[in-house]
């Protein structure tokens, strides 16, 4: 049977001939880019999808290139859909990276292969191409997707099998007339939830250092915010910020300014390649850092402990299964209907006073709390209650033995 999956530059020119409509996943940068110029010398039909998760991409700039290489291009809003189908499940998981950092290419790698799959079978696209290479995850984590929606055409990533250098890229799309590229050696992901970077001067975990145009929440702000926040959940989900009633996309982009200008929310740690090796990336994600530790502070408030005991397993399945690129199988579809009937428990107010790196919590009051709000009154009480029981279950003396 032939293999429907694309490795290299070379499955490329095996299945140009016989590719009626390419579709390839589309940031604008250098390696979707690079793709775009490939199958243009291989005179493919291509449409470039851009799924925007809010990495703020120039859409003019995106025009320009897919012009540039004969491509058509398809922009998507998917913003919304991310932040209510994937982040707001991830809230109530809890999902970091072995308790470090939040997870994020976990999150929008199978919502970009989702909405990549409908716009496939809405043109009638053959060929499905992301660009993906061998050090970073999101290549098993894009492929495992892929074949779990059941993509029936040819799929993959040619950076697979064909490594290339930044600059072997940059300067064939110069000769190609498109400028516009630098030799930089860092490269990021971003989205609505999480920004992360990786490679470059981030390469050695030993040695490597951070430069600090790299961030943009947690830089410091022109504009002085208050110290004081308040996040309401309402049924599992964040309803309101510091008072005012405002959607979870809305949400997370305001506390992202607020939380960020105090430098909160910064991340580095490693994460391991499918087999076995690792590799450090870096992260900024400051409404990430609030909205989950406001999360268990009113989930601990409002649910009993053995089934937080028991929910705290079924977040490290859904976080594994995320991580590892099998988000629509049935294990992490199966801890998430675990997960979601606790979060109809969850309600409530936290309260933070924010400072330099780190948020301290000044309140927390649950709709339906389990917690104690007067020690000394609840003891006096039980200890009524707990006498009147006794009273009708007098104590028995303990039975004389026969001395030896």
């Amino acid at each position: 049977m032939q293999s429907k999956r694309i490795r290299s530059f070379a499955d490329l020119d095996t299945i140009a001939p016989h590719a009626t409509h390419v579709l390839t996943l589309f940031s604008g940068g250098l390696d979707s880019s690079y793709v775009l110029k490939e199958l243009a010398d291989r005179r493919c039909r291509v449409t470039a999808l851009l799924v925007d998760v809010g990495e703020g991409a120039c859409h003019a700039d995106l025009r320009a290139i897919a012009d540039r290489f004969g491509a058509a291009l398809e922009i998507v809003d998917a913003r919304e859909e991310f932040v209510g189908s994937f982040v707001l499940p991830a809230i109530r998981a809890q999902a970091k990276y072995l308790g470090i950092y939040p997870i994020s290419s976990s999150l929008s790698r199978p919502l970009l292969t989702q909405v990549a799959t409908r716009v496939a079978q809405r043109l009638g696209c053959d060929t499905l191409i992301h660009t993906a290479n061998q050090s970073q995850n999101s290549l098993r984590r894009l492929n495992g997707a892929i074949c779990q929606l059941g993509f029936k055409g040819w799929y993959g990533s040619p950076y697979e099998f064909s490594a290339m250098s930044r600059e072997e890229k940059i300067q064939s799309l110069r000769s190609a007339g498109l400028q516009r590229f630098q030799a930089r050696g860092i490269s990021g992901d971003a989205n609505v939830w999480v920004r992360e970077f990786e490679s470059g001067s981030l390469d050695n975990p030993e040695a490597f250092w951070i430069p600090d145009s790299l961030f943009e929440w947690t830089a410091p702000a022109d504009t002085a915010f208050s110290d004081d926040v308040s996040i309401t959940f309402d049924r599992g989900a964040p309803v309101a910020l510091n008072g005012e009633s405002m959607g979870a996309l809305q949400l997370i982009a305001c506390l992202n300014r607020q939380a960020g200008s105090f430098g909160i929310g910064r991340y580095c740690g490693l994460e391991h390649l499918d087999q076995g090796e690792k590799v450090l990336e870096v992260r900024e994600a400051p409404a990430a850092t609030l909205l989950m530790d406001a999360y268990r502070h009113l989930e601990t408030a409002s649910l009993d402990y053995e089934v937080l005991r028991e929910k705290s397993h079924q977040e490290q399945l859904w976080v594994r299964e995320a991580v590892e690129g099998r988000w629509f199988g049935s294990m992490r579809e199966s801890a998430e209907q675990f997960i979601a009937a606790t979060a109809c428990h969850v309600g409530g107010e936290v309260r933070y006073k924010l400072r330099a790196g780190a948020a301290d919590v000044c309140a927390i009051r649950a709709r339906a709390p389990l917690y104690l709000k007067d020690r000394d009154a609840w003891e006096k009480s039980v200890a009524r209650e707990r006498s009147r029981t006794r009273l009708s279950e007098p104590l028995q003396p303990v039975p004389q033995t026969e001395a030896a």
